[in-house]
């Protein structure tokens, strides 16, 4: 009798999951192409360039500082650090802390542009979809009432997982836009340590690092 026949709402049930992971995927590969610049139209990023130049102000006063911290703890001859050589070094040193507290967001900018030029390469513009084949349908039609019952089950589990999967990639790609968007501010102070010596500097090196595995994530 076709009242024990599931087939139907087996494959209902499975194109309504398939047709939800497509979306999901095809929304997270949109949303890892899309630039922080652009995210939610552009309102959270606005937000960071209003807060940017007091960072920025607050890193050219370290960049002194730094320096200062860092020339007294590498000189152990004053003299000898006079050389023109190291004094060049130093300038050359401080020239580059400055530049890089003032342009440290349009670096960032052309990084989010190339990594979005990425996905869109590696994407090529499409995303594989899941789809039931019609052989496949034609199968779970023709499946017994005891068959198809343990089917159901089994397409009702694969749906739990597949929403509860697809939740945890749109929640991971948000959050990789929540943490860019808080340390993209903090770029300008990190960068403010390459005027100072060795173990200060690491300060920016460690930042880079982190910058880096945030934005190619997921």
């Amino acid at each position: 009798m076709d009242i024990f026949k599931l087939g139907d709402k087996i494959l209902a049930l499975l194109e309504a999951v398939f047709g939800f992971w497509n979306n999901q995927i095809s929304l997270v590969f949109a949303m890892l192409g899309q630039s922080p610049v652009s995210f939610k139209g552009g309102g959270p990023w606005a937000v960071i360039e209003g807060i940017e130049p007091v960072f920025v102000a607050v890193g050219s006063s370290l960049v002194v500082l730094f320096f200062v911290i860092g020339f007294c703890s590498e000189s152990i001859d004053v003299k000898d650090e006079m050389r023109f050589e190291s004094i060049f070094r130093m300038l050359i040193r401080l020239g580059l802390a400055e530049w890089f507290v003032a342009n440290n967001v349009t670096i960032m900018k052309a990084f989010f542009t190339s990594i979005g030029n990425l996905v869109g390469l590696i994407s090529a513009g499409t995303t594989t979809q899941l789809a039931i084949d019609s052989t496949q349908a034609d199968i779970i039609k023709g499946l017994g009432f005891g068959e198809s019952l343990v089917m159901l089950i089994l397409t009702a589990l694969l749906a739990i997982i597949i929403i509860i999967c697809g939740f945890f990639i749109i929640y991971t790609v948000y959050f990789r836009f929540l943490k860019i968007l808080i340390i993209v501010p903090l770029g300008a102070i990190a960068c403010s340590t390459m005027a100072g010596n060795r173990m200060v500097s690491h300060t920016m090196a460690t930042y880079c690092k982190y910058f880096l595995s945030c934005v190619f994530e997921a």
